[in-house]
């Protein structure tokens, strides 16, 4: 099962998004450009992914991500995360430092980098 929820930019828009990449293109990190806009690192909220999956019936996944924000909030919503399947986005040296921020800003499992 594929749940989309339409939350650009970690929860901030797509606006706010574009924001912080011209904040990025200045030299900040993506939590710096979040923080400097105003925003927490990650706005996103997960309860309604949780609600729909228990609503269809779903009280277990295997959860499809490196953010372990993601497992807390579905786990508090009462969904059992019971494996958290790792993703490894291919790389470059331009997304390198972004995903390095991620793991070490905001705790993403991110390995090899």
């Amino acid at each position: 099962m594929l749940l989309y929820l339409p939350q650009e930019g970690r929860g901030i828009g797509l606006l706010n998004k574009l924001k912080a990449y011209e904040l990025q293109d200045d030299g900040l990190d993506t939590v710096e450009a979040n923080r400097k806009l105003g925003f927490k690192d990650d706005a996103r909220d997960y309860e309604f992914a949780a609600e729909a999956l228990k609503a269809l019936g779903v009280r277990k996944v295997r959860l499809l991500s490196n953010n372990p924000d993601k497992v807390d909030q579905l786990e508090k919503a009462g969904v059992h995360v019971v494996e958290r399947v790792p993703c490894r986005p291919k790389t470059s040296k331009h997304s390198r430092a972004y995903l390095r921020t991620k793991a070490r800003k905001m705790g993403h499992i991110l390995s090899g980098l």
